[in-house]
C-alpha cells in the first residue's frame, strides 16, 4: 500500500535528503492567477462580491454574512453536552500552556542613564481562519483564539465557510459545532465567509452597503485585520501569500503531514493507526515512517492493509498514503534516522524509539514532537495543551507553530539621557561618516553645540 524508500548503506547531506524524502507537490505560484479575481472581487465590491463568492464556491449564499448573537448561543444550547465537555477541557489545557508563554517587558541599562526597553505589545486586531470543509474543526478554533487571547488582542473576528448540509436553522451559516466552540470561547464576530474570500474580507475589510456613509466615508462592517492566521487549502494559502504585506501572516499552510522515527521496539500497530489518522485529513496529506527496522516495515505494512479497510475515510486513506507524498524509509540506524527526519522538518514528529525522550531531544526539526507510544499525534490535536497549527512543507527548519508570541510584537523603547548620549556621540559620527550618511552624525552634533568629545 505505502511505497518504500531503501536509504540503508548510504550517506546523504541534509540538501540530498530533502530532494529524496516523500513530500507532497504543492504549487501555490499555480493558483495565485485564480485567486487574483476573487480578491479583486471582495476589494472592489464588498458584500456583493463575497456573497457571490459564497454562492460561487460554497453552494449558499448566507443570509447573513454575520453570524447573529442567537445563531451562537442557539448553537451552544444545542451542542453535545460529551463535545462541550471536551471542547472545554481542550480550551482548559491549551490555556495552561499558552499563558505561560507570555513574555514580560525587560529593561536593560545600557550604560547610566542610557535604558533600552523591550516591550511586548499585542497586534490589534487580527482574524482568525477556521477551514470547513471535509472535515468540522472546533478545535481549530480553540488553537486560534486562546494564543490570541492570552496574548491579549483586543479585537479578533473568525471567518468559517457557510454550509449547506447543516439543518435548515443553520443554513448559510458555519457548522454549529464551530459557532459552539466560538461562544464558549466568548467571541462575538464570526463570519460566514471561507476560502480566499474571507483573507481578502479581512485585508481590506467590508463596508455597509445599508448604512448612510458619515462624512461620505461608507461605513465598515467588518473592521479590516492587522493579522491573518489559521490553516486552509491552497486557495487560501494564495491569498494570504497575496495578500501579505497588507496583512501580516502566521504561515502558508499546506498539506498535513506526520513522520514517525521508530526502531523494533515500535508497537506496528501504533504506528499504522498514527500514520492513518493524518492520512485521514486529506488526499494529499503525508504520512512517513523512518526506521531502521525492517520486521516493523513489514508490521506496518500488514496493519496499514488490515486497518485502512476497517477505517471509516478507507478510499481518502488510502489515496494519501499511495500517493508520493508518503511511504516507509529504511535507514541504517536511529542516527541515520534523526538526520532523515531532520531534513524532512515534519510538521509533526512522533518517536518510537528505545529512550525516546533522549532521541526526541536531539532532533533539530519539528513543528511538534510527540514523545514515545503514550503521545499520539492525536493527542495535540485536541487535549494536550500544545498548539496544532504548525509549519508544513519542511517549513519548521526556520518556523515555529502558532502560539502567544504569534499575536504579539516586541519594541525597543530607547532612552538615553544627555550625559549618555554625549559619551557614545563620538561612535555614532564616526559609523555615521563610515556609511556616508553624514547627516546622521550631524543629528547627533546638533545637540552639543560646544562640541563633542
Amino acid at each position: 500500500m505505502i511505497r518504500r524508500l531503501d536509504l540503508r548503506g548510504q550517506t546523504l547531506r541534509a540538501r540530498a535528503l530533502r530532494g529524496v524524502v516523500p513530500r507532497a507537490d504543492v504549487d501555490v505560484e499555480h493558483v495565485l492567477d485564480t485567486v487574483r479575481p476573487i480578491v479583486a472581487e471582495v476589494r472592489e465590491r464588498g458584500v456583493a462580491g463575497v456573497l457571490d463568492l459564497c454562492e460561487k464556491f460554497d453552494g449558499v449564499r448566507p443570509e447573513h454574512l454575520r453570524v447573529p448573537a442567537e445563531a451562537l448561543a442557539r448553537a451552544l444550547d444545542t451542542l453535545d453536552p460529551a463535545v462541550r465537555a471536551a471542547l472545554e477541557e481542550s480550551i482548559l489545557r491549551a490555556r495552561r500552556v499558552h499563558r505561560e508563554q507570555r513574555r514580560e517587558d525587560h529593561a536593560t541599562q545600557v550604560v547610566p542613564g542610557g535604558v533600552v526597553t523591550e516591550r511586548w505589545v499585542p497586534v490589534g486586531r487580527v482574524g482568525l481562519y477556521v477551514p470547513g470543509g471535509r472535515a468540522v474543526y472546533p478545535s481549530s478554533v480553540v488553537m486560534n483564539v486562546v494564543p490570541a487571547q492570552e496574548a491579549g488582542v483586543e479585537s479578533l473576528a473568525v471567518a468559517s465557510p457557510p454550509q449547506r448540509d447543516n439543518p435548515t436553522a443553520f443554513e448559510g451559516l458555519p457548522h454549529p459545532t464551530i459557532l459552539a466552540a466560538c461562544a464558549l470561547l466568548g467571541v462575538e464576530e464570526v463570519w460566514a465567509v471561507g476560502g480566499a474570500q474571507a483573507v481578502a474580507m479581512f485585508a481590506y475589510g467590508l463596508t455597509d452597503p445599508d448604512a448612510d456613509p458619515a462624512d461620505g466615508v461608507p461605513a465598515l462592517l467588518c473592521e479590516p485585520v492587522d493579522l491573518v492566521t489559521g490553516p486552509g487549502n491552497i486557495y487560501v494559502t494564495a491569498a494570504k501569500r497575496l495578500l501579505k504585506g497588507l496583512i501580516g501572516i502566521d504561515a502558508e499552510a499546506g498539506p498535513t503531514e506526520i513522520a514517525i522515527l521508530a526502531d523494533d521496539t515500535a508497537d506496528a500497530r501504533h504506528v499504522a493507526a498514527d500514520l492513518i489518522s493524518q492520512a485521514e485529513h486529506d488526499p494529499m496529506a503525508a504520512a512517513v515512517l523512518v526506521t531502521d527496522s525492517e520486521a516493523l516495515a513489514d508490521a506496518v505494512d500488514a496493519e496499514l492493509e488490515e486497518q485502512v479497510a476497517r477505517t471509516k475515510h478507507s478510499e481518502r486513506v488510502t489515496t494519501a498514503l499511495t500517493g508520493p507524498q508518503s511511504g516507509i524509509v529504511l535507514v541504517d540506524d536511529v542516527d541515520a534516522g534523526l538526520e532523515v527526519v531532520d531534513a524532512y522538518a515534519a510538521e509533526h514528529l512522533e518517536v518510537h524509539t528505545r529512550d525516546a525522550g533522549s532521541v526526541a531531544a536531539r532532533v533539530k526539526n519539528a513543528g511538534a514532537i510527540f514523545v514515545g507510544a503514550y503521545a499520539p499525534v492525536s493527542l495535540g490535536d485536541y487535549c494536550a495543551g500544545s498548539n496544532h497549527v504548525l509549519p508544513t512543507g519542511g517549513c519548521s527548519c526556520h518556523s515555529s507553530g502558532l502560539s502567544v508570541q504569534s499575536f504579539l510584537r516586541g519594541i525597543h523603547v530607547v532612552s538615553y539621557d544627555e550625559s549618555a548620549l554625549r559619551d557614545v556621540a563620538h561612535h555614532v559620527v564616526t559609523l555615521a561618516n563610515a556609511e556616508d550618511l553624514p547627516a546622521h552624525g550631524q543629528a547627533v552634533e546638533a545637540r552639543f553645540p560646544d562640541g563633542i568629545a
